[in-house]
């Protein structure tokens, strides 16, 4: 698939994806919601010859933001998210860290906008907002490699929970209603759970399209 390689690193008692994005062609890299494990993470990086430029986080959740702040630290690199989320990643009620272990937020180095075209890692990368599963969700897609970093807004035949703080069920179900219409059907979809899926299985087989 073009000069995208995804490395999926499955971590955490949350089982929560966290991939890199890599350009084959440069070995840039973009973390996509680091859990809680930066050396497992950093390990991979190196492994595959790698260098970080960026972390992408879909949402604030404990359980996708863990690893952030040291992978931040450690690359010198920037982590960024819609702005709609500041809220949750800063507060620990609504991030969940209050309730699973020692309460802390983070803050983005770059807050984005619905729409907004990033440019990491040679990959232009357009950021939608997604809010359902919290008011700031975001998937992340990369057009001309038709991929779908999708967090946990879209599983494969499922979609993400709304029982947290600022989730909304009504919300979510349209917010992947929207990626379904939009989205060709041949984008790879890489979830913030379980298996990647696609948008073509999706369109038939989720029972919230």
């Amino acid at each position: 698939m073009g000069k995208l390689h995804v490395e999926r690193l499955i971590l955490g008692d949350m089982r929560t994806n966290c991939y890199l994005a890599v350009n084959e062609e440069t070995k840039e890299a973009l973390i996509i919601d680091p859990a809680d494990n930066a050396e497992g993470i950093t390990l991979k990086l190196k492994s595959l010859r790698a260098v970080p430029v960026a972390v992408l986080l879909t949402h604030g959740h404990f359980d996708h933001i863990g690893a952030a702040e040291e992978l931040r630290k450690s690359f010198g690199i920037p982590v960024a998210a819609m702005e709609a989320e500041e809220e949750v990643l800063t507060d620990a009620s609504k991030n969940l860290t209050g309730y699973f272990g020692t309460p802390y937020g983070i803050k983005a180095d770059r807050y984005i906008r619905d729409k907004e075209q990033l440019s990491y890692a040679g990959f232009s990368i357009r950021a939608l907002h997604t809010p359902g599963h919290t008011s700031g969700g975001a998937c992340y897609y990369i057009p001309e490699e038709k991929v779908l970093f999708s967090g946990d807004t879209l599983f494969c035949e499922s979609i993400g929970r709304t029982d947290f703080p600022t989730g909304s069920a009504a919300v979510l179900r349209q917010s992947v209603r929207g990626l379904l219409e939009e989205l060709p059907e041949d984008v790879a979809v890489y979830p913030g759970h379980e298996m990647p899926t696609d948008i073509g299985h999706e369109k038939q087989y989720n029972p919230f399209a």
